[in-house]
């Protein structure tokens, strides 16, 4: 027998991430070296603005199943920091790598945390105890919207847990047992979800002795507050006697912010740490929203270098932006161009009001405006790969499936953040979508965004203007009332644009063509290679029922669990003899002839070529496969994939009239 060799590197690494966890996959080596004893170390270093260097990682991140000795080919990673860079380097091994003397075979891949959750937190303090309480504090570890303090008795730690939350950095944990020992845990929750829990940290409550000197300092801090307040209070009164008109003043600069606000919040409040959508259109001068909302940049500190593309006000440039005290960044800067009418203006800065309100890894990031000087320019982080449907139309069948469904985990998560701000996009689609270099998507383009009211069956009604048909809801279309159910239906088209690559929705059918097959129940089919799975949550987004869409909450966690348990994407719809029946099947259109079935999508250039390879009944072209079609002459891909999807809706709907006892 040949000697046999170390193995090569492993290809094709790719990743994805969510707020909590980094799933990383790759390929098998080409080469295994003649044997069977495959496995993987997977080495983790993290790297600063410099790439050179770099790091160990950490022992606080976390590898599921295991960083050594792996037989699959996937690895989970948890607990990482937030805003940080780490390199993975997976290294192939077999049972004689240990006696070679050559460089180990590593395949490597960096990934940028920016789409990560909030950071661990760090460490626990216990400010002071008590027979029955404890006090904790902690440092911040970024914006956050409040902490969760898991606390439970040491002896009992199998047993049961309690908890509590707390909007500040500190807690004091009451009803606690005398002089018992606890273990506590806290995690941050921000707008882009929860941290791991931090590592566990034991204190113990106190006996009589130290209940009396924590009343004592309860005592010095009431004490002193009471003096400060009163100080405090005799300033306040003398400086309002010699103005005489600072009541005034703050009594009318209250009631003018009061009844902005209560105009703008639709008479609702919003809890505490919970932000919301203020509507541009509220105010009288939209330059004054621009400045609320937008940050004001020196046109001298913006470098324009070319013309990417054109805009619905003007040119879209690439170029870098000098940051004060900090290195150039890439930003893409739409002008408004010479020329315009208010009405061009007052839109162009309606846009920058509403991007300067969202801060999410999955929104297009507003770095400011230039409003003082012309031309008028909004600047926004560079997205290097462009718009999603042109950059996958580009990659067509170069990813994996896992890896898609990381783009659409990032589009839900953005959309989600919008709808719990109680904002509708309204023109949710791939081409609205942008893509950076790590393959993050971040929704874009708020120009027909729109305000809604703090109620779930809120939804906006407009009295004209243009409505992209095919990625808007029936209520949208017949009514022209949007809401977050019709984003809903608009993101099912966007999974099935991203699962066929590009592919246009409905293909060449005419917008009423499309109008009245929704209306009679038709829609789109499974593109080739879509595990049922994503069909089946696409066709829960398109219920004609919007109360029975699901929200992005639900949509965000069921792509977690998917990209959790990526064995549950395996199953195609393809490989399924018999497709699940959707819930409207029985009003999808039914064909007479291979000739009606070529017409309704399109492709009645074929007819010829299917009779000819004598496909002449509708239920032999149910059994048709992929090579089958390429073998009967139709060589375009996107013109395969319609074809093939089209195929699988008949089956489907043979499938279902055959269950009736008809034969067809």
């Amino acid at each position: 027998m040949a000697c046999t060799r170390p193995p090569s590197p492993p290809r094709n690494v790719v990743f994805n991430i969510n707020e909590t966890s980094l799933y990383l996959e790759w390929s098998p080596p080409s080469d295994t070296g003649g044997r069977k004893d495959l496995t993987y170390n997977v080495l983790c270093k993290r790297c600063g603005s410099d790439p050179q260097q770099c790091e160990l990682c950490s022992g606080g991140l976390r590898f599921v199943p295991r960083p050594q000795g792996l037989t699959n080919a996937s690895v989970t990673v948890l607990d990482f920091t937030a805003h940080a860079n780490y390199t993975f380097e997976i290294e192939s091994l077999n049972g004689v790598s240990e006696l070679s003397s050559v460089p180990r075979p590593v395949a490597a891949i960096t990934v940028s945390t920016d789409q990560g959750g909030p950071s661990l937190v760090g460490l626990v303090k216990k400010d002071w105890a008590s027979q029955n309480s404890i006090a904790l504090s902690w440092q911040e570890p970024g914006q956050v919207v409040d902490y969760e303090v898991k606390y439970y008795e040491k002896e009992h730690e199998q047993l049961s847990y309690s908890s509590t939350r707390t909007k500040t950095p500190s807690a004091i944990i009451a009803g606690l047992k005398p002089s018992t020992r606890y273990i506590f845990h806290v995690r941050a929750h921000t707008s882009t979800g929860y941290s791991g829990y931090s590592p566990k940290f034991e204190f113990e409550t106190g006996d009589e002795t130290s209940d009396m000197a924590a009343d004592q300092g309860q005592v010095l801090v009431i004490v002193t507050a009471a003096v400060g307040g009163f100080a405090l209070l005799v300033i306040l009164t003398l400086f309002f006697l010699i103005t005489g008109r600072c009541q005034w003043y703050i009594k009318a600069k209250m009631k003018s912010v009061e009844k902005r606000r209560a105009h703008c919040l639709n008479g609702h409040i919003p809890f505490p740490g919970i932000k919301t959508y203020i509507d541009p259109d509220t105010y009288e001068d939209p330059a004054q929203a621009v400045h609320e909302f937008a940050k004001e940049i020196d046109p001298t500190r913006i470098r324009i270098e070319r013309v990417i593309g054109a805009g619905e006000f003007g040119e879209v440039c690439s170029g870098r932006l000098r940051c004060p005290g900090k290195r150039e960044i890439p930003v893409a800067i739409k002008t408004l161009k010479g020329g315009y009418v208010e009405r061009q203006r007052r839109d162009f800065l309606r846009e920058a009001s509403i991007m300067g309100q969202f801060d999410h890894p999955n929104i297009i990031r507003l770095e400011g405006v230039v409003t003082k000087s012309q031309p008028a320019m909004i600047v926004v982080e560079f997205m290097e790969n462009g718009s999603l449907d042109s950059f996958l139309r580009k990659h067509d069948g170069h990813f994996t499936v896992i890896q898609l469904v990381g783009m659409l985990r990032g589009i839900a998560s953005g959309m989600k953040y919008l709808s719990d701000m109680g904002y509708v996009h309204r023109d949710l689609a791939a081409r609205n979508i942008l893509v950076n270099s790590n393959l993050v998507c971040k929704v874009s383009d708020f120009g027909l965004s729109r305000v809604l009211e703090d109620d779930p069956e809120a939804a906006y009604t407009t009295t004209g203007g243009k409505i992209p048909i095919r990625w808007t809801s029936p209520e949208a279309i017949a009514y022209r009332k949007f809401s977050s159910a019709s984003d809903t239906w608009s993101y099912g088209i966007v999974m099935w644009e991203v699962m066929s690559y590009g592919e246009r929705p409905y293909w060449e059918m005419s917008n009423q063509d499309v109008i009245l097959s929704i209306e009679e129940g038709y829609r789109l089919p499974a593109p080739m290679g879509c595990p049922v799975a994503l069909h089946e949550l696409m066709l829960h987004c398109w219920q004609k029922e919007r109360s029975l869409r699901p929200r992005f909450t639900d949509i965000v966690s069921f792509l977690d669990k998917l990209i959790c348990e990526p064995s549950s994407l395996l199953t195609l719809v393809e490989d399924m003899e018999s497709l699940p029946e959707s819930p409207d099947v029985s009003d999808y259109p039914l064909f007479i002839s291979i000739g009606d079935w070529l017409d309704s999508i399109k492709m009645s250039q074929y007819k010829n070529n299917f009779l000819a390879a004598g496909f002449t009944t509708l239920d032999s072209i149910t059994r048709m496969s992929i090579e089958d079609v390429r073998r009967i002459g139709v060589t375009l891909i996107g013109h395969q994939r319609r074809i093939v999807s089209s195929i699988q809706t008949l089956r489907l709907q043979l499938v279902h009239v055959q269950e009736k006892g008809f034969h067809v």
